[in-house]
């Protein structure tokens, strides 16, 4: 932390330029790329463009998470780098990348190029370390709320981010689920029709056969 001297007043205000340059990299960012989930900016596709890739990964449909993630980390990021309700931003940015380790990531270890969840550990951490030191100067939460901050602060954030992105996966697997059983019922009625046209055909096999024999017979 550094001090600088208001000029004119003889006041020194506490700047914390270190958390501030965090918090305002990792949520600027982040709010960057929930517009890429919303909207075509940043050279995103969208909500119909990114859905595809989230029922890849098992969230069906697609479309919905994809924009409740947008939501989170727009906002989330938009909290965060503007040091308004720090803890709360930090908490939806944390839900969104421990959900991101629990579907996609956790499988492929640790390691970011391996597909691993190096890099969702790293935003995580970001969040927790800027919630436990304050969003520094200059803030919104350090002018008008400056009690924001603590280690207490930052386990309460780390839990409810933590709980929602349980509840998230949670939710996203009964609705494949509830996806498979769809498609087992609405591919029944071609399995029946299936059948019914390859007994059909083994009759009228069965019958040209007859037929022939009986022919055969009479010819002779």
């Amino acid at each position: 932390m550094s001090w600088v001297r208001c000029p004119g007043r003889g006041k020194k205000i506490r700047m914390g330029l270190a958390t501030t340059t965090l918090r305002i990299a990792v949520g600027g960012l982040s709010a960057g790329h929930g517009l890429q989930k919303l909207t075509d900016k940043f050279g995103g596709s969208g909500p119909e463009g990114t859905a595809p890739s989230f029922e890849r990964m098992g969230f069906e449909p697609g479309k919905p998470y994809a924009m409740a993630a947008g939501v989170a980390e727009t906002v989330g990021g938009a909290l965060l780098a503007t040091g308004m309700w720090t803890p709360l931003g930090a908490a939806m940015l944390t839900g969104v990348q421990a959900t991101a380790i629990a579907k996609v990531h956790a499988k492929n270890g640790l390691w970011v190029h391996k597909g691993g969840f190096e890099y969702n550990a790293t935003l995580i951490a970001a969040a927790f370390a800027v919630t436990e030191a304050g969003p520094g100067f200059p803030s919104i939460d350090g002018l008008v709320a400056k009690r924001r901050k603590g280690f207490g602060w930052a386990l309460a954030e780390l839990a409810l981010g933590l709980g929602a992105a349980a509840a998230t996966v949670a939710l996203s697997e009964r609705g494949k689920d509830l996806a498979g059983k769809q498609r087992e019922v609405s591919s029944e009625p071609a399995s029946i029709v299936t059948d019914a046209t390859r007994q059909t055909a083994d009759t009228v096999a069965a019958g040209a056969d007859s037929a022939a024999e009986a022919a055969r017979t009479a010819s002779s």
